[in-house]
């Protein structure tokens, strides 16, 4: 199967801390590179993680709170010292666009590449990004200000043929991609063996969705029903969900709770308070609700 990885830059929250950063990941498929939000220390953190500038082309920030979008016009400038041409694509709520073209103006006024700005509507659910084998959408949450997660899923690929059967039937290498669309193969005798003895169905489909800051929110789980990978803010313990309801964000356990609810494959737990000096009480509570649980950490490279 092709590449489909997570990358984990930082799964810190708002104040700094000695063990995480601020929040950025990175999705890499087929080759590409996605980037989802851009705390400080991002473009670092790439550079440590071994991931290459110039395979992004795609930045998409789920609200405008510092911890995760203060590193990105950094990251632009740098791309720019590097003598970049390929256009950046940034995503984000509407109001990061004069932000954003501010610091443009300020700190960047020379860039080599053009930098296109895409306003999100973060309320709505809508497909934002589509190439030949993914598409990107938004998932609206409910935070302090307008802001969304992104869903990642891959297109459903064609069936592959079985060699044994190209050689068995002495099948042309032209008929190979009109049998993947599902056609039947009709021999020269005027014989017709049926499509699906020629092909093995394709691998399923895989999704990965991030749910940025929120409240909790049990309606997620429609919207995130089978995903194959979930990662959901987990601010909070049990001993400060009067926390998390203050300040818009959720518990480990409410997580779990979406997670199970929406019978995902594995839960990610991240953007940890910085009250806690050791996360896996955290992942304890997570684990008593949907057992599939685990911590993120920087440098984590995570198969979707």
């Amino acid at each position: 199967m092709e590449p489909f990885r997570l990358h984990i830059l930082g799964c810190g929250s708002a104040l700094p801390t000695m063990k995480h950063f601020p929040t950025s990941q990175v999705v890499e498929c087929r080759g590409k590179l996605f980037m989802i939000d851009c705390g400080e220390g991002a473009q670092l953190q790439m550079r440590r993680a071994g991931l290459s500038f110039s395979k992004m082309g795609h930045v998409f920030i789920s609200h405008l709170h510092g911890d995760h979008c203060f590193g990105l016009i950094g990251m632009l400038s740098t791309f720019g010292l590097q003598g970049r041409t390929a256009k950046m694509n940034v995503y984000g709520d509407a109001a990061l666009e004069e932000i954003l073209n501010r610091q443009l103006q300020w700190f960047c006024s020379d860039l080599s590449y053009e930098v296109v700005f895409h306003p999100v509507d973060t309320k709505k659910q809508t497909v934002i990004y589509e190439d030949r084998s993914l598409t990107v959408e938004t998932i609206p949450l409910d935070h302090r200000l307008p802001c969304c997660g992104y869903l990642f899923r891959e297109k459903q690929g064609l069936p592959h043929i079985r060699r044994e059967m190209i050689e068995f039937y002495d099948i042309p290498v032209s008929q190979i991609q009109n049998i993947k669309n599902g056609q039947d193969f009709v021999r020269p005798d005027g014989t017709v063996v049926p499509n699906e003895r020629l092909v093995t169905p394709a691998e399923m489909p895989r999704s990965y969705a991030y749910v940025s800051d929120t409240k909790y929110k049990p309606q997620l789980a429609s919207q995130l029903k089978g995903v194959s990978t979930l990662y959901h803010e987990a601010t909070y313990g049990d001993d400060n969900e009067a926390m998390s309801v203050k300040y818009h964000h959720s518990t480990a356990r409410q997580a779990a709770q979406i997670a199970l609810s929406a019978n995902v494959g594995k839960l990610l737990l991240g953007h940890y308070s910085s009250r806690y000096t050791d996360e896996r009480v955290l992942l304890n509570q997570a684990k008593e609700v949907f057992p599939a649980s685990r911590l993120t950490n920087e440098m984590d490279v995570i198969d979707i």
